[in-house]
Order: structure tokens, then C-alpha cells, then sequence
């Protein structure tokens, strides 16, 4: 069973000069740090292993919110929502496939294009800056 989770709610923040920031997520495992706020870049995903062996889609949007869902597409089952292309509808922040293109909200990972389909979602955080979530 998965659960959608909320992502960091406020903009992630840039560290002082010299000063890496961390972005981590929040798996089964617990927290797992994916990569430093300055490998993310709005539009681009990245994709992380997980402990479990699992993989995860990180993105930040160009408010500076960080998201990560599950990277696996539901409808073909590869390892590719990082790489899709992201948007806004309604306000919600998205990734479409790649492949066949259904978009999955970031926030939830609910798909727009068919309700009955979901991917999981973690929450996201920093850690490294002056206010470490």
C-alpha cells in the first residue's frame, strides 16, 4: 500500500556561500539524501535509487518547491518519469510521461489524465541551510 504525501511546502532556500544544501526524501527507510539543491533545476528531473531498491523522480519547481513521486510510469513500467516534462494545470504542478504522456500531479502523484491511477509520493526536504526544514 502507498500513500500520497505532501512535498516541502515552502520554497527550498540557497545556502551561504561555500555552503552546500542537501535535498533529501522521505522514504520507507526514512530520510535518504538525493542530491544537493544546485543539481536541480526547474524542468529537469533527477532520478534517485532508493534503499529499497525502489527509484524516485526529484524536481523543484520555479517557485522553488521539491517534489519527488515514485519514477516508475504505472502505464508501461519504466523507470522514466524524471526524464518527462513538467507543467502546471489548474495550479497543480506536473510530469508527463515521456512515453505515452499521461501527467501526474507532483504534489500527489494522482494522475490527471485517468483518477484511477496513482504513483507514490514522498515528502521533501533540506538540510544544509540557514533553516533547515
Amino acid at each position: 500500500m502507498t500513500t500520497a504525501l505532501t512535498p516541502l511546502a515552502r520554497p527550498v532556500t540557497t545556502a551561504p556561500a561555500g555552503t552546500a544544501v542537501t535535498v533529501e526524501i522521505r522514504c520507507p527507510q526514512g530520510w535518504v539524501p538525493v542530491c544537493t539543491l544546485d543539481d536541480l533545476a526547474p524542468g529537469r528531473g533527477v532520478a534517485a535509487l532508493l534503499p529499497d531498491g525502489t527509484q524516485a523522480a526529484l524536481f523543484v519547481d520555479r517557485a522553488g518547491r521539491a517534489y519527488a513521486i515514485a519514477n516508475r510510469d504505472p502505464f508501461t513500467g519504466a523507470q522514466v518519469l524524471s526524464r518527462g516534462l513538467t507543467g502546471s494545470a489548474d495550479g497543480r504542478a506536473f510530469v508527463a510521461s515521456p512515453l505515452l504522456k499521461q501527467r501526474f500531479d507532483l504534489a500527489s502523484g494522482a494522475c490527471l489524465d485517468d483518477p484511477s491511477v496513482s504513483v507514490p509520493a514522498y515528502p521533501v526536504r533540506t538540510r544544509g541551510g540557514a533553516d533547515d526544514a
